[in-house]
Protein backbone atom coordinates (compact mmCIF):
# COMPACT_ATOMS: atom_id res chain seq x y z
CA UNK A 1 0.00 0.00 0.00
CA UNK A 2 1.19 3.47 -0.83
CA UNK A 3 2.09 6.23 1.71
CA UNK A 4 -0.72 8.10 0.35
CA UNK A 5 -3.55 5.42 0.83
CA UNK A 6 -2.49 5.45 4.45
CA UNK A 7 -2.55 9.35 4.69
CA UNK A 8 -5.80 9.87 2.38
CA UNK A 9 -8.49 9.46 5.29
CA UNK A 10 -6.73 11.76 7.08
CA UNK A 11 -7.18 14.50 4.62
CA UNK A 12 -10.24 13.51 3.39
CA UNK A 13 -11.43 13.80 7.20
CA UNK A 14 -10.56 17.75 6.62
CA UNK A 15 -12.64 20.35 3.76
CA UNK A 16 -11.35 19.73 0.89
CA UNK A 17 -9.45 23.31 0.75
CA UNK A 18 -8.05 23.27 4.13
CA UNK A 19 -6.48 19.75 3.14
CA UNK A 20 -5.12 21.32 -0.05
CA UNK A 21 -3.26 23.88 1.97
CA UNK A 22 -1.92 21.64 4.34
CA UNK A 23 -0.62 19.47 1.64
CA UNK A 24 1.12 22.80 -0.37
CA UNK A 25 2.34 23.04 2.78
CA UNK A 26 4.29 19.67 3.68
CA UNK A 27 5.74 20.04 0.22
CA UNK A 28 7.50 23.14 0.98
CA UNK A 29 9.11 20.82 3.45
CA UNK A 30 10.20 18.16 0.92
CA UNK A 31 13.93 18.29 0.51
CA UNK A 32 14.61 19.69 -3.14
CA UNK A 33 16.15 16.55 -5.39
CA UNK A 34 16.45 16.04 -8.70
CA UNK A 35 13.51 15.01 -10.96
CA UNK A 36 13.33 11.55 -11.71
CA UNK A 37 15.38 9.87 -14.88
CA UNK A 38 12.50 8.89 -17.33
CA UNK A 39 12.93 6.60 -20.58
CA UNK A 40 14.09 8.25 -23.79
CA UNK A 41 10.92 7.00 -25.44
CA UNK A 42 8.85 9.57 -23.44
CA UNK A 43 10.95 12.74 -24.63
CA UNK A 44 9.02 15.29 -26.76
CA UNK A 45 9.32 18.96 -28.26
CA UNK A 46 6.18 21.31 -28.14
CA UNK A 47 6.24 24.69 -29.35
CA UNK A 48 10.63 25.11 -29.20
CA UNK A 49 10.37 22.84 -25.86
CA UNK A 50 11.76 19.73 -24.64
CA UNK A 51 9.48 18.14 -22.38
CA UNK A 52 11.41 14.85 -20.45
CA UNK A 53 7.74 13.22 -20.46
CA UNK A 54 4.07 14.08 -21.74
CA UNK A 55 2.45 14.40 -18.37
CA UNK A 56 2.03 17.47 -16.57
CA UNK A 57 0.43 19.39 -13.79
CA UNK A 58 -2.64 21.59 -15.20
CA UNK A 59 -2.90 24.66 -13.20
CA UNK A 60 -4.90 25.31 -10.13
CA UNK A 61 -3.08 23.16 -7.54
CA UNK A 62 -0.11 25.09 -7.24
CA UNK A 63 -1.46 28.78 -7.73
CA UNK A 64 0.91 30.77 -5.80
CA UNK A 65 4.04 28.91 -7.82
CA UNK A 66 5.01 28.01 -4.07
CA UNK A 67 6.23 23.96 -5.14
CA UNK A 68 7.00 23.83 -8.82
CA UNK A 69 10.40 22.02 -8.03
CA UNK A 70 8.72 19.83 -5.54
CA UNK A 71 6.25 18.53 -8.25
CA UNK A 72 8.96 18.11 -10.85
CA UNK A 73 10.47 15.77 -8.22
CA UNK A 74 7.69 14.22 -7.84
CA UNK A 75 7.64 12.97 -11.81
CA UNK A 76 5.91 15.59 -13.50
CA UNK A 77 7.05 16.05 -16.74
CA UNK A 78 6.06 19.87 -16.66
CA UNK A 79 4.53 22.25 -14.02
CA UNK A 80 1.65 24.90 -14.72
CA UNK A 81 1.79 27.23 -12.07
CA UNK A 82 -1.36 29.77 -11.12
CA UNK A 83 -4.22 30.95 -12.68
CA UNK A 84 -2.30 34.49 -11.34
CA UNK A 85 -3.50 37.93 -11.74
CA UNK A 86 -2.27 41.24 -11.95
CA UNK A 87 -3.33 42.73 -8.53
CA UNK A 88 -3.82 39.82 -5.22
CA UNK A 89 -7.67 38.77 -5.06
CA UNK A 90 -9.72 36.67 -2.33
CA UNK A 91 -11.70 34.59 -4.63
CA UNK A 92 -15.10 33.35 -4.39
CA UNK A 93 -16.57 32.76 -0.75
CA UNK A 94 -15.69 29.70 0.69
CA UNK A 95 -16.81 27.12 1.07
CA UNK A 96 -15.51 27.03 -3.19
CA UNK A 97 -13.88 23.45 -3.04
CA UNK A 98 -15.92 20.17 -2.69
CA UNK A 99 -14.74 16.54 -3.72
CA UNK A 100 -17.00 14.02 -4.98
CA UNK A 101 -15.57 10.84 -3.67
CA UNK A 102 -18.11 8.65 -5.33
CA UNK A 103 -17.62 10.28 -8.71
CA UNK A 104 -13.81 10.77 -7.92
CA UNK A 105 -14.49 14.20 -8.84
CA UNK A 106 -13.76 17.52 -7.94
CA UNK A 107 -15.54 20.92 -7.86
CA UNK A 108 -14.99 24.32 -7.54
CA UNK A 109 -15.43 27.93 -7.58
CA UNK A 110 -12.28 29.27 -6.43
CA UNK A 111 -12.91 32.22 -8.52
CA UNK A 112 -8.86 33.04 -9.55
CA UNK A 113 -7.45 33.12 -5.88
CA UNK A 114 -4.23 34.08 -5.61
CA UNK A 115 -1.49 36.43 -4.18
CA UNK A 116 -1.02 38.38 -7.51
CA UNK A 117 1.86 38.44 -10.24
CA UNK A 118 4.13 39.95 -8.14
CA UNK A 119 4.84 37.61 -5.26
CA UNK A 120 4.73 35.40 -7.39
CA UNK A 121 7.56 36.36 -9.91
CA UNK A 122 10.18 36.33 -6.86
CA UNK A 123 9.78 32.82 -6.40
CA UNK A 124 9.49 32.14 -10.08
CA UNK A 125 12.80 33.99 -10.50
CA UNK A 126 14.18 31.69 -7.59
CA UNK A 127 13.27 28.47 -9.85
CA UNK A 128 14.88 29.60 -12.85
CA UNK A 129 17.57 27.44 -12.36
CA UNK A 130 15.50 24.49 -11.96
CA UNK A 131 16.10 21.34 -14.65
CA UNK A 132 12.53 21.23 -15.38
CA UNK A 133 9.79 23.33 -17.35
CA UNK A 134 7.22 25.72 -15.42
CA UNK A 135 4.39 27.08 -17.30
CA UNK A 136 2.56 30.24 -15.89
CA UNK A 137 -0.91 30.42 -16.26
CA UNK A 138 -2.58 33.75 -16.20
CA UNK A 139 -6.26 35.10 -15.88
CA UNK A 140 -7.65 38.67 -15.09
CA UNK A 141 -8.68 40.20 -11.73
CA UNK A 142 -12.76 39.44 -11.28
CA UNK A 143 -13.14 43.79 -11.01
CA UNK A 144 -11.00 44.23 -13.68
CA UNK A 145 -12.43 47.52 -16.08
CA UNK A 146 -10.43 45.70 -18.90
CA UNK A 147 -9.80 42.63 -19.09
CA UNK A 148 -7.55 42.37 -22.45
CA UNK A 149 -5.18 44.90 -20.20
CA UNK A 150 -4.96 42.27 -17.31
CA UNK A 151 -3.80 39.72 -19.92
CA UNK A 152 -1.40 41.94 -21.71
CA UNK A 153 0.17 43.35 -18.04
CA UNK A 154 0.55 39.34 -17.63
CA UNK A 155 2.44 38.59 -20.68
CA UNK A 156 4.80 41.83 -19.72
CA UNK A 157 5.27 40.75 -16.11
CA UNK A 158 5.62 37.02 -16.11
CA UNK A 159 7.41 36.21 -19.44
CA UNK A 160 11.09 36.53 -18.03
CA UNK A 161 10.13 33.79 -15.63
CA UNK A 162 7.80 31.16 -17.50
CA UNK A 163 8.93 28.61 -19.76
CA UNK A 164 5.68 29.05 -21.53
CA UNK A 165 2.55 31.29 -20.26
CA UNK A 166 -1.28 30.19 -21.00
CA UNK A 167 -3.82 32.55 -21.45
CA UNK A 168 -6.79 31.04 -19.26
CA UNK A 169 -10.05 32.45 -20.82
CA UNK A 170 -12.36 29.48 -19.92
CA UNK A 171 -12.53 29.33 -16.16
CA UNK A 172 -16.23 29.33 -15.17
CA UNK A 173 -15.79 30.84 -12.06
CA UNK A 174 -14.99 34.65 -13.18
CA UNK A 175 -18.85 35.94 -14.68
CA UNK A 176 -17.76 36.94 -17.87
CA UNK A 177 -14.44 35.61 -18.51
CA UNK A 178 -15.81 32.68 -20.98
CA UNK A 179 -17.16 35.81 -23.56
CA UNK A 180 -13.45 35.86 -24.81
CA UNK A 181 -13.83 33.03 -26.14
CA UNK A 182 -16.06 34.74 -28.62
CA UNK A 183 -14.28 35.16 -32.16
CA UNK A 184 -14.38 39.12 -32.09
CA UNK A 185 -13.27 39.34 -28.76
CA UNK A 186 -11.25 36.48 -28.89
CA UNK A 187 -9.09 37.94 -32.08
CA UNK A 188 -8.69 41.48 -29.69
CA UNK A 189 -7.34 39.72 -27.03
CA UNK A 190 -4.82 37.78 -29.14
CA UNK A 191 -4.12 40.57 -31.55
CA UNK A 192 -2.96 42.58 -27.68
CA UNK A 193 -0.63 39.99 -26.53
CA UNK A 194 0.81 39.44 -29.53
CA UNK A 195 2.12 42.81 -29.59
CA UNK A 196 3.01 42.03 -25.89
CA UNK A 197 4.88 39.54 -26.51
CA UNK A 198 8.65 40.06 -26.31
CA UNK A 199 10.90 39.28 -28.87
CA UNK A 200 12.57 35.70 -27.88
CA UNK A 201 9.82 35.16 -25.56
CA UNK A 202 8.61 32.20 -24.22
CA UNK A 203 5.01 30.17 -25.99
CA UNK A 204 1.71 31.55 -25.56
CA UNK A 205 -0.30 28.80 -25.17
CA UNK A 206 -4.54 28.81 -24.71
CA UNK A 207 -6.44 27.33 -22.40
CA UNK A 208 -10.21 26.85 -23.78
CA UNK A 209 -13.69 25.05 -22.33
CA UNK A 210 -14.98 22.22 -23.06
CA UNK A 211 -18.41 23.42 -23.18
CA UNK A 212 -18.70 24.79 -27.00
CA UNK A 213 -20.81 24.99 -29.39
CA UNK A 214 -21.56 23.67 -32.87
CA UNK A 215 -18.32 25.29 -35.03
CA UNK A 216 -16.91 27.10 -32.16
CA UNK A 217 -14.16 24.84 -32.08
CA UNK A 218 -13.18 25.83 -35.62
CA UNK A 219 -13.44 29.59 -34.98
CA UNK A 220 -10.92 29.17 -32.33
CA UNK A 221 -8.57 27.31 -33.80
CA UNK A 222 -8.75 29.70 -37.25
CA UNK A 223 -7.96 32.70 -34.80
CA UNK A 224 -5.03 30.47 -32.96
CA UNK A 225 -3.52 30.36 -35.81
CA UNK A 226 -3.51 33.87 -37.40
CA UNK A 227 -2.46 35.46 -34.13
CA UNK A 228 0.28 32.95 -33.35
CA UNK A 229 -0.64 30.92 -30.45
CA UNK A 230 1.79 27.94 -30.24
CA UNK A 231 -0.64 25.32 -28.51
CA UNK A 232 -4.36 25.03 -27.50
CA UNK A 233 -4.59 23.36 -24.37
CA UNK A 234 -8.52 21.02 -24.25
CA UNK A 235 -10.22 21.92 -21.59
CA UNK A 236 -11.03 23.19 -18.64
CA UNK A 237 -13.74 22.58 -15.96
CA UNK A 238 -17.41 21.78 -17.03
CA UNK A 239 -20.13 23.70 -16.41
CA UNK A 240 -22.42 21.33 -17.81
CA UNK A 241 -23.61 18.29 -15.08
CA UNK A 242 -23.37 14.67 -16.30
CA UNK A 243 -25.50 12.04 -14.10
CA UNK A 244 -23.52 12.08 -10.13
CA UNK A 245 -23.58 10.38 -6.94
CA UNK A 246 -22.14 12.53 -4.46
CA UNK A 247 -23.65 14.48 -1.71
CA UNK A 248 -22.52 17.82 -3.33
CA UNK A 249 -23.38 17.36 -6.89
CA UNK A 250 -25.38 20.81 -6.55
CA UNK A 251 -22.87 22.54 -5.87
CA UNK A 252 -22.23 25.30 -8.25
CA UNK A 253 -18.76 25.71 -9.95
CA UNK A 254 -16.43 23.81 -12.41
CA UNK A 255 -16.87 19.76 -12.49
CA UNK A 256 -13.76 17.89 -13.18
CA UNK A 257 -12.06 14.39 -12.31
CA UNK A 258 -13.52 11.16 -13.66
CA UNK A 259 -16.77 12.78 -14.78
CA UNK A 260 -15.07 15.38 -17.14
CA UNK A 261 -13.38 12.39 -19.32
CA UNK A 262 -15.96 11.82 -21.96
CA UNK A 263 -16.63 15.05 -22.74
CA UNK A 264 -12.81 16.86 -22.49
CA UNK A 265 -11.97 14.13 -24.99
CA UNK A 266 -14.86 14.90 -27.41
CA UNK A 267 -13.27 18.05 -27.19
CA UNK A 268 -9.86 17.22 -27.95
CA UNK A 269 -11.28 15.41 -30.99
CA UNK A 270 -13.04 18.47 -32.52
CA UNK A 271 -10.45 20.46 -32.26
CA UNK A 272 -7.75 18.01 -33.73
CA UNK A 273 -10.52 17.91 -36.49
CA UNK A 274 -10.57 21.81 -36.69
CA UNK A 275 -6.78 21.75 -37.05
CA UNK A 276 -5.19 18.97 -38.13
CA UNK A 277 -1.71 18.89 -37.24
CA UNK A 278 -1.42 22.95 -37.80
CA UNK A 279 -1.13 23.46 -34.03
CA UNK A 280 -0.05 21.40 -30.86
CA UNK A 281 -2.87 20.21 -28.68
CA UNK A 282 -2.88 19.69 -25.13
CA UNK A 283 -4.79 17.38 -23.36
CA UNK A 284 -6.65 18.10 -19.77
CA UNK A 285 -9.95 16.52 -18.02
CA UNK A 286 -10.23 12.84 -16.56
CA UNK A 287 -6.98 11.64 -17.33
CA UNK A 288 -6.48 9.08 -14.60
CA UNK A 289 -4.35 6.10 -15.71
CA UNK A 290 -1.59 5.61 -18.53
CA UNK A 291 -5.14 4.10 -20.35
CA UNK A 292 -6.43 7.40 -20.43
CA UNK A 293 -3.61 9.60 -21.40
CA UNK A 294 -2.76 6.86 -24.15
CA UNK A 295 -6.31 7.69 -25.82
CA UNK A 296 -5.58 11.20 -25.45
CA UNK A 297 -2.56 11.09 -26.84
CA UNK A 298 -3.67 9.19 -29.88
CA UNK A 299 -6.96 11.51 -30.58
CA UNK A 300 -4.22 14.34 -31.06
CA UNK A 301 -3.02 15.97 -27.80
CA UNK A 302 0.79 16.21 -27.63
CA UNK A 303 1.26 16.21 -24.33
CA UNK A 304 -1.37 15.52 -21.34
CA UNK A 305 -2.20 17.71 -18.18
CA UNK A 306 -4.10 16.48 -14.62
CA UNK A 307 -4.78 17.54 -10.97
CA UNK A 308 -7.77 16.28 -10.15
CA UNK A 309 -7.26 12.69 -9.81
CA UNK A 310 -4.08 13.55 -7.83
CA UNK A 311 -6.61 14.23 -4.85
CA UNK A 312 -7.56 10.32 -5.07
CA UNK A 313 -4.56 8.88 -6.10
CA UNK A 314 -1.69 10.93 -4.34
CA UNK A 315 1.58 12.49 -6.02
CA UNK A 316 2.86 9.40 -7.40
CA UNK A 317 0.24 9.21 -9.92
CA UNK A 318 2.37 11.11 -12.73
CA UNK A 319 5.55 9.00 -12.26
CA UNK A 320 3.02 5.88 -12.78
CA UNK A 321 1.39 6.87 -15.79
CA UNK A 322 4.78 8.27 -17.20
CA UNK A 323 6.30 4.72 -16.55
CA UNK A 324 3.10 3.04 -17.99
CA UNK A 325 3.53 5.02 -20.98
CA UNK A 326 7.11 3.69 -21.87
CA UNK A 327 5.95 0.27 -20.87
CA UNK A 328 3.11 0.39 -23.63
CA UNK A 329 5.20 1.50 -26.30
CA UNK A 330 7.84 -0.93 -25.55
CA UNK A 331 5.13 -3.59 -26.38
CA UNK A 332 3.60 -1.08 -29.12
CA UNK A 333 7.10 -1.32 -30.81
CA UNK A 334 7.43 2.01 -31.36
CA UNK A 335 10.08 4.21 -30.55
CA UNK A 336 8.90 7.61 -29.10
CA UNK A 337 5.78 9.23 -27.69
CA UNK A 338 5.27 11.56 -30.58
CA UNK A 339 4.34 8.45 -32.74
CA UNK A 340 1.06 7.66 -31.03
CA UNK A 341 -0.20 11.70 -31.74
CA UNK A 342 -3.48 11.19 -33.33
CA UNK A 343 -3.37 7.82 -34.59
CA UNK A 344 -6.77 7.21 -33.63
Amino acid sequence: MSLYRIIRPLAFALDAETAHRLTIKALRLMPPHRPPDFPESLRTRVAGLDFPTPVGLAAGFDKDAEVPEQMLSLGFGFVEVGTLTPRPQAGNPKPRLFRLRKDRAVINRMGFNNGGQPAAYGRLQLDQRLPGIIGVNIGANKDSEDRIADYVSGVRAMSSVADYLTINISSPNTPGLRQLQDEGALKALLQAVNEARRKNGPPIFLKVAPDLGEGEPDQIVRVAIQHKVDAIIVANTTVSRPPLKSRHASEQGGLSGAPLKELALKALRDFRSASGEQIPLIGVGGIATADDAWERIRAGASLVQLYSAMVYEGPGIARRIANGLAERLKREGMSNISELVGTA
